[in-house]
């Protein structure tokens, strides 16, 4: 319920952004009108994990919802802006030894939920795919991380407040999107943090500097796609 609540204070935000969007396109696509903008939703799932944890994999899943707009600045040239909820984190799969052997790590899970706003240039061909890279600026909203080893005395001794994430993440984004249907397309994107979401971590379970990475795997509809 709280992400629930403070993701609701973008709500007002998405809608104005997606309405906006789909007023000023006008039922036609972009290549037909060099000066419209064009708009619509996106739906999917993040496959994350964080770099410095002493897990690999792409083993934590999380939703990627929200809206996104584009600009065309030339004949096969738009800009992109999305506002959306992206849950991130990491998971573990196998029993890891702690870096100074003192007991086996059992279970790990990271939850890291963010609002973020990619900005985007993307390059579109003349079946309407497309292929683009940029920046994400993401601001924490909340985070929540649990462990379990077989040594009772650290597992009473973990306090995981004491290595908080940074409030913000600034991402390296790159993906591309095929139409499947009319005013729908697949997208995937790979994305990584730039610098660490954390910089002071418990030396039995990982390293000092953390880092977001991830796989995004999405539907997107865009209004009036013909």
């Amino acid at each position: 319920m709280p992400k629930i609540r403070q993701f609701g204070r973008f709500a007002p935000i998405l809608i104005i952004l997606i309405l906006t969007s789909y007023t000023l396109h006008a039922q036609e696509y972009y290549i037909e009108d060099p000066h419209t903008f064009f708009g619509g939703v996106v739906a999917g799932a993040n496959f994350s994990q964080v770099d410095g944890d002493n897990y690999a994999g792409y083993r934590k899943t999380g939703l990627n919802v929200g809206g996104i707009v584009y600009a065309r600045f030339a004949k096969h040239v738009a800009g992109s802006l999305e506002i959306l909820y992206a849950e991130k984190g990491s998971r573990s799969s196998t029993v890891k030894r702690t870096n100074s052997g003192i007991a086996d790590i059992t279970s790990y899970d990271i939850k890291l939920n963010y609002a973020e706003i990619p900005v985007m240039i993307n390059y579109f061909d003349k079946n309407k795919a497309n292929f683009g890279l940029g920046l994400s600026y993401a601001q924490l909203i909340s985070s929540a991380e649990t462990a379990s080893t077989t040594s009772a005395a650290l597992n009473d001794s973990l306090n995981f407040q004491r290595y908080p994430f940074k409030k913000n993440d600034v991402n390296f984004i790159i993906g591309g999107s095929l139409r499947f249907f009319k005013g729908f397309y697949i997208n995937l994107r790979f994305q990584y943090s730039l610098f660490p979401v954390r910089d002071d971590w418990n030396k039995e379970f990982g390293r000092a500097n953390h880092y977001n990475n991830l796989w995004t795997f999405r539907v997107m509809y865009l209004f009036g796609d013909k």
